[in-house]
């Protein structure tokens, strides 16, 4: 079987998969809780009678108890979430001031721009994240923040997802079908991909804008933002989270496995000193299954499974998924020799700037030495003292 047939076939396969399983979702009556909830991404928040208050209090189980005061989602998320932050931020703001002054604005420049803006986005965002787990769990920065902070944090993670693919696309009409790339690869189709993309995620987190998503728990003594919701409002989340699997990874996932193995069996095909282009193809493939297939994966599990482990997991999961926001500067833009010469030269430019101001200012402290302390005049014995 041919390579691109083989791509092909894997293709149709993971659609076929992302049917079945959206239909055994829909379907199966194990997803049910008892009481008629439904178990999805998330801690269930239980209500309990309290007869002391005449009140309902909100407690989690054992289980999401012991979880949300280990030591992994404690310390070790919030750790994990600063150094994404520490290599992602610099790295992704330097790429993305040259990619905008320093670069010609070609439609794979644009893609690129946005794919820097989004990654900047999830990392933006990081320092609220690490705040939260590293106060136990607590959300101290009020209910309206929670939600803007959940919706672009989850959106822009998807963000990432749609621009990786829009590049493979990009690239896969580039090397693959070059001859009629050139009137679909234009910077006005270019704005256009990039705003439907944007359009569409802001669209797709409505959900979380639109319902509570921060809640005291008693038994804890916490606030906590995202990670636990009534059982009553997963239900209502349960659609959401099929379409975000389908929509924002296993199509996506498709896509970008169809165009790169592709790119790389044509590259195979037309010339073997193509080796560099070939493992990098590979890498950034690598990285993208690496980095996001885990999360989907386990997000899938735990919609049809009724325990809270299975939501810690896919808490570890995510937080795998934001390395790909650090790692995407240095394999799509560092990696490329053009982008390496113009930074050596902005480099360049700014250290001789440096030395040229550090010269200015050693003559002038000259200068001024030599006026506050004039130079000795000798004074021959023939010459008169007045």
């Amino acid at each position: 079987m041919k390579p691109v047939q083989s791509c092909q076939a894997l293709v149709f396969f993971i659609l076929i998969s992302c049917a079945t399983n959206y239909c055994t979702a829909e379907n199966t009556k194990e997803c049910k809780q008892k009481g008629g909830g439904w178990m999805n991404r998330k801690f269930p928040i239980v209500q309990v009678f309290n007869p002391a208050t005449n009140k309902s209090i909100a407690t989690f189980n054992d289980s999401s108890a012991q979880h949300l005061k280990g030591d992994v989602t404690t310390v070790l998320i919030p750790y994990i979430f600063l150094v994404v932050f520490i290599i992602g931020l610099p790295s992704n703001g330097l790429a993305l001031w040259i990619l905008i002054t320093k670069t010609k604005q070609l439609p794979s420049t644009l893609l690129l721009i946005n794919l820097a803006l989004a990654d900047l986005f999830v990392i933006l965002f990081l320092p609220w994240r690490i705040a939260y787990h590293l106060l136990g769990n607590n959300w101290l920065f009020g209910e309206a923040f929670c939600r803007i902070s959940t919706a672009l944090f989850y959106g822009n993670i998807h963000s990432s997802v749609l621009f990786l693919t829009c590049i493979s696309a990009d690239r896969y009409l580039a090397i693959v079908h070059p001859f009629i790339s050139k009137e679909i690869r234009t910077n006005t189709t270019a704005y256009c991909v990039c705003g439907g993309a944007w359009l569409l995620l802001v669209l797709s987190m409505v959900p979380l804008y639109a319902t509570q998503q921060s809640y005291w728990i008693d038994n804890l003594n916490i606030t906590v933002c995202n990670d636990g919701l009534p059982v009553s409002i997963l239900k209502f989340y349960r659609p959401f989270f099929i379409c975000e699997i389908v929509i924002g990874f296993m199509i996506p996932c498709a896509i970008i496995v169809f165009c790169y193995v592709s790119i790389i069996s044509t590259l195979i095909r037309n010339d073997v000193t193509y080796g560099h282009a070939i493992m990098a193809t590979v890498l950034v493939l690598l990285v993208f299954l690496v980095c996001f297939t885990p999360f989907n994966v386990t997000l899938l599990i735990h919609i049809q499974m009724k325990s809270s482990d299975m939501y810690y997991y896919t808490m570890i999961c995510l937080v795998v998924s934001t390395f790909s926001n650090c790692i995407d500067p240095f394999i799509y833009y560092y990696i490329s020799e053009e982008f390496r010469n113009k930074l050596k030269s902005l480099i360049s430019a700014s250290r001789n700037e440096t030395s040229s101001g550090k010269s200015d200012q050693s003559i002038l402290q000259s200068s001024s030495r030599s006026e506050a302390n004039p130079p000795c005049v000798r004074v021959n014995s023939s010459t008169p003292v007045v």
